[in-house]
């Protein structure tokens, strides 16, 4: 059990949004912010995501940062010593436990920066990601452009016949689109 901090206190920020939207990109952008402040970082992605690297975090603008693969949200907590922030990408992929690894993070003083999908292919909540959103101190919800009409896009269209939940993917495998277009596409299935 961690003792919460009061001399550095932490808190949780949560990057949220479909594919496509440039979740992965702004954790990127604030853990080199945390980087050049001097500030001991680490950062832990899902040991399943190795789409572009297995041991990067990697944009689908091909920005990239060393991270460590994990296998569950336990491994966080041995793995995260002595550290100012904590960057944690796809994190609807980690089990339910990555709720309280965060909380336990952030009220020993850390500062938990974890990005990841808000909704599966199907529209409905993902994974962890509705209980870390109503933990975090902050929020960001960030859209794509949806593919079909150029509004922002908040859903992720699986392109490919597949009713398994985890379909790692890109662009051959989903698309970003808006409310309408997505309605319209379910229609069509």
């Amino acid at each position: 059990m961690f003792i919460e901090n009061t001399k550095n206190p932490g808190w949780i920020e949560v990057i949220c949004g479909s594919m496509f939207s440039g979740k992965t990109e702004e954790l990127i952008r604030r853990l080199r912010r945390a980087q050049f402040a001097n500030l001991r970082v680490e950062i832990f992605k899902p040991a399943i995501d190795t789409r572009y690297s297995e041991e990067e975090v990697v944009s689908h603008q091909g920005n990239s940062i060393l991270s460590t693969p994990v296998d569950s949200s336990s491994s966080i907590l041995l793995l995260a010593g002595n550290v100012d922030v904590v960057g944690i990408d796809e994190a609807q992929f980690f089990d339910e436990g990555i709720v309280d690894v965060a909380q336990q993070l952030a009220s020993s003083g850390i500062r938990v920066i974890a990005a990841g999908l808000d909704m599966d292919f199907r529209g409905k909540p993902f994974g962890p990601m509705p209980a870390l959103m109503a933990v975090a101190e902050y929020v960001t919800k960030v859209h794509a452009i949806c593919v079909r009409c150029g509004d922002p896009a908040n859903f992720s269209h699986r392109l490919i016949s597949s009713e398994k939940l985890v379909e790692l993917g890109e662009k051959q495998t989903y698309e970003p689109l808006c409310r309408h277009c997505y309605n319209k596409a379910m229609a069509e299935k």
